[in-house]
């Protein structure tokens, strides 16, 4: 009799620490979940290291070189040199 109970008490035990492990909020469940966020973490920390490591190139391309400044001034904000005139074409409509 004895055996039977602790046979039961035993395989009661054994069902209650499956389900904490495959169910619970600390199983493999939840496991599996953080490892899959670190993956994702991980993707958008290289992506932002390649966009540091590019803005870094770009500061020192403009501390090096005046050329640099200059054609960034005209580019983004559109800018013009002394004794410089600035012409602005505009496409042809289409007809209709």
């Amino acid at each position: 009799m004895a055996i039977r109970v602790a046979t039961g008490v035993l395989a009661l035990l054994f069902c209650l620490l499956q389900f904490r492990l495959w169910v619970s909020d600390d199983g493999f469940a939840e496991a599996s979940r953080l490892t899959a966020l670190i993956a994702q973490q991980t993707d958008e920390n290289n992506r932002l290291n390649q966009r540091n490591q590019r803005l870094e190139a770009e500061v020192i391309d403009l501390r090096k070189s005046e050329g640099a400044v200059e054609e960034r001034a005209r580019a983004d904000l559109g800018l013009i040199g002394p004794n410089e005139t600035f012409y602005l074409f505009s496409a042809p409509r289409p007809a209709g």
